[in-house]
């Protein structure tokens, strides 16, 4: 059983770059003491334009977004929704990245303790290849309600920890949580 406070989110962008592309959709579930709680979702004006490619894969148009608000109109409420949690993401690099660089561009310092789910999967299952979001959900029989979308990418995190907490041995994922986070972060019941 999880004994913290813990935020599976998901990013969409327009880009793969933090330095120079934008969020365009936020998305997290958050879990408290092994319940899961509530999820948010918002669409983010990027004040850019999103790349046709990036249009295809996730759905979200310019006209999506065009008025929504911006990161910065966000910020705070983002910002206290995530501050003491452990933040759960897949490629964690990347969406710590982009949250870790929109928040520097106003000033606010954004440093979670962060477990990254593809990690953790290579640690539990370095018997197979390919460790992607598609991978894991053909794998482990997760449901995705909408794919490449940050809401539905996120619930799928929450969905894969909750199978490995109850089809791995406990002992191997507290191995796998300390390997990662250094110490064991997330308490599991035998």
């Amino acid at each position: 059983m999880l004994r913290q406070s813990l935020i599976f989110l998901d990013l969409e962008t327009t880009g793969i770059s933090a330095a120079h592309e934008r969020i365009t959709e936020i998305g997290l579930v958050e879990v408290v003491d092994g319940r899961r709680v509530g999820s948010w979702s918002q669409l983010v004006n990027p004040q850019k334009r999103i790349p046709s490619f990036i249009q295809s894969l996730t759905g979200i148009s310019d006209a999506m977004v065009r008025d929504a608000p911006c990161f910065e109109e966000l910020a705070s409420g983002l910002f206290e929704r995530l501050e003491g949690k452990l933040l759960i993401a897949h490629n964690a690099r990347f969406d710590y990245g982009f949250l870790a660089a929109e928040f520097a561009r106003l000033d606010m310092s954004y440093r979670p303790r962060v477990l990254c789910t593809a990690k953790l999967s290579r640690k539990l299952f370095p018997e197979h290849r390919r460790h992607n979001l598609d991978s894991l959900i053909a794998r482990h029989g997760l449901r995705c309600s909408a794919r490449h979308r940050a809401l539905g990418d996120a619930e799928v995190l929450w969905q894969f920890l909750q199978k490995i907490l109850s089809e791995v041995d406990a002992v191997r994922v507290a191995a796998a949580l300390k390997a990662q986070l250094g110490s064991p972060a997330l308490s599991v019941a035998a």
